[in-house]
């Protein structure tokens, strides 16, 4: 596969991309003290709230970048494709996030940001400025139950963000939003396939091979290994597949509440998408669980590749509750405002 893309150079494509941004959302989003790398929710931070922020490597739009915004994440720093940003750079973002009552660093389960996150809070600890973590580990192909802690982040942060973001709006405190966080996580699976490979602009060559008539179950959205390589299915038996792996690790019931989000990673028309949630509802009517709130499209991306993640997250009262709270950034609008 030959790189095709429209761009400058690989070594600017970063920073262009995220000139372009704030040119295009300046009324949501600014860069910190002018640094591109660190983007911060536009207007002056709120007083007494907690703050909530992430960080992660480019290519993955609108993870993670895209969803700074009212009622989403206060700030964001970002690396280069694929690749965590330095700590001296998410120590920049806490320090702008914190207004009094602490920030909440919630992030994929990776090891470049979680080493770097360690240390940027060390940091903001040595400040006085009080800081909690959270890993999110939803990919139940990236490693068993019992090892949970050790699963990939993926399409789930949408929600454990969503659900964080919501609980600092509310000026819960820093204990309680993280304590509603980790629930809600405990409650969020996610599974994808890969249908193709994607190219980071600085290699310049595919993450990985893959035949034109095969897919990769369980593949992760950096191209890190799944479960098995398998000939293409029909939609109804991609879903199943994928359904029974999450209601496999996290069971639902008649009367069970859900939220569903169907996301593309980048290469996949909507089209297809929309046949997929066909199946999935059909698949949660058989149990007679209900879907309360559904997302489908392109929330975290992996370049051009094609394929597509399903995540499940069982609701109560409360989750629903954060869930529907209002929320406005560059890529995400809760249709409930």
């Amino acid at each position: 596969m030959v790189m095709k893309k429209i761009m400058n150079s690989a070594d600017s494509f970063c920073d262009e991309m995220l000139e372009g941004i704030y040119l295009a959302h300046g009324d949501k989003v600014k860069a910190l003290d002018g640094d591109l790398r660190v983007l911060v929710r536009a207007g002056s931070p709120r007083a007494g709230k907690v703050g909530i922020v992430t960080a992660g490597g480019s290519g993955h739009l609108p993870v993670f970048l895209g969803y700074v915004g009212e009622g989403m994440l206060d700030a964001c720093a970002v690396g280069n494709v694929f690749a965590s940003p330095s700590a001296s750079k998410m120590q920049k973002m806490i320090e702008h996030a914190d207004q009094g009552s602490g920030v909440l660093c919630l992030y994929g389960n990776y090891g470049g940001d979680n080493m770097n996150f360690d240390m940027a809070c060390e940091f903001a600890d040595i400040q006085g400025i009080k800081t909690a973590q959270i890993r999110v580990c939803d990919d139940v192909a990236s490693a068993p139950l019992e090892n949970a802690e050790k699963r990939r982040g993926v399409a789930g942060m949408i929600y454990a963000w969503k659900i964080a973001a919501a609980a600092a709006d509310k000026m819960m405190s820093l204990d309680e939003v993280t304590a509603v966080t980790r629930r809600a996580l405990g409650n969020i699976r996610s599974m994808g396939i890969a249908l193709s490979p994607c190219i980071v602009p600085q290699a310049g060559k595919p993450t990985f091979e893959i035949a034109a008539d095969e897919m990769e179950i369980g593949m992760g959205i950096h191209g890190e290994v799944g479960i098995e390589v398998s000939k293409m299915k029909s939609a109804d038996e991609i879903v199943t597949l994928m359904m029974d792996k999450i209601v496999g690790d996290m069971p639902l019931s008649e009367g069970d509440r859900i939220a569903v989000l169907v996301n593309g990673l980048g290469g996949t028309p909507m089209e297809e998408l929309y046949i997929c949630y066909k199946a999935i509802t059909e698949y949660v009517e058989d149990i007679g669980a209900v879907i309360d709130s559904r997302y489908v499209g392109e929330y975290a991306t992996s370049m051009e590749m094609a394929g597509m993640s399903i995540t499940v997250m069982k609701l109560d009262d409360e989750l629903s509750e954060l869930l529907d709270h209002p929320a406005s950034t560059p890529f995400f609008t809760n249709l409930n405002m």
